[in-house]
């Protein structure tokens, strides 16, 4: 599915929302999201208002702000497109890309500020600011860096689950 909104940012970077995979709500899955009616019942339940639909899914742009995992889009959905509640959460986490400014010798740390799990830390570099680590396993993925991002330097990638040995 392809979003067509473009931002500033994105214009002048040559990024736009059409770079960005879709991003179902949490604990919404491939699957459940076809038992969506596209009532905007979790558009509206959203404090925070990163759900919209598009083409008659919920999708959420972090770019709007983070997810709290509240809970609120699960509860007012009248379909079953959240079958596990927020359990699921989200099958992504962040990535730090090569436009990071810090990455490039401007100092910056507001990925790291915006983080409510502490998931992004700063490591000492010998000639030049602090440079970003994530921390995979800790990322919730709730977008928080992202909208606070000023390169607009951090996306969302799905998170990458080890095959079960058999």
């Amino acid at each position: 599915m392809v979003l067509s909104a473009r931002t500033r940012r994105g214009f002048l970077t040559g990024s736009s929302l059409e770079d960005q995979d879709r991003i179902l709500p949490p604990g919404a899955t491939e699957t459940s999201i076809q038992n969506c009616s596209g009532c905007g019942a979790c558009v509206d339940a959203c404090p925070t208002k990163i759900i919209s639909i598009r083409a008659g899914i919920p999708l959420v742009n972090f770019r709007h702000g983070e997810c709290t995992f509240c809970g609120k889009c699960a509860e007012r959905c009248p379909e079953n497109v959240f079958p596990a509640g927020l359990a699921g959460g989200f099958a992504h986490s962040a990535a730090i890309g090569d436009g990071c400014l810090a990455l490039n010798y401007v100092d910056c740390q507001a990925c790291r500020d915006s983080c409510p799990a502490g998931a992004i830390r700063f490591r000492p570099r010998l000639g030049g600011p602090f440079v970003p680590e994530l921390d995979a396993q800790a990322c919730t993925g709730c977008g928080a860096c992202i909208a606070v991002c000023p390169a607009d330097a951090i996306a969302m990638k799905p998170r990458h689950r080890e095959a079960a040995h058999v």
